[in-house]
């Protein structure tokens, strides 16, 4: 719950960017030098693929956090014939957990900012990077010697799709 509510601030803060970069009072780790908020896991919405249609295409569908802002830990599924874009593994497993019928599931790329298959990727698990909606962070690669090249930058280890969703699945216990 506390969770969610942290998301929901986050959402009221940073509305109104439209997924550009704002200028806020952040901590000084999550600014560039011109004082502009940088996240990791963030891109230009130019730079995104928005699966979902209509009002809500630029939000996750569980939590409402943007999806631009949170792009680099974004999963996607189809269910019922519908594709559904997550801001991360944790809303994924919410639905997984659920017990709704998600397939055909892919993930970013970290590197090439596309969406790949979910269980060809290579995830690098608690990076110092900040993850999203989690405490440990989740971070996807399309090839092994990507995640190990990020993994030896930032920390955290090599595991692979399971191994991502098992440690989202904890976020629920």
């Amino acid at each position: 719950m506390l969770k969610y509510i942290l998301a929901a601030v986050i959402m009221i803060a940073m509305s109104g960017c439209s997924g550009k970069e704002a200028k806020v009072n952040a901590p000084k780790h999550m600014k560039s030098k011109m004082g502009k908020m940088q996240m990791f896991q963030s891109v230009p919405v130019k730079k995104a693929t928005l699966l979902q249609s209509g009002d809500k295409k630029m939000h996750c569908i569980n939590c409402g956090m943007n999806l631009p802002m949170f792009y680099k830990t974004n999963h996607a599924s189809t269910i019922d014939g519908k594709p559904r874009q997550y801001c991360s593994i944790h809303c994924l497993a919410k639905d997984i957990i659920d017990g709704k019928k998600v397939e055909d599931i892919k993930v970013i790329d970290t590197n090439s900012l596309g969406f790949m298959n979910a269980k060809n990727a290579w995830y690098v698990l608690g990076s110092n990077k900040k993850g999203t909606m989690s405490k440990v962070s989740k971070y996807a690669f399309a090839t092994k010697e990507a995640a190990e090249v990020f993994a030896k930058e930032n920390g955290g280890h090599i595991g692979r799709f399971e191994d991502a969703l098992s440690l989202a699945k904890k976020d629920f216990q």
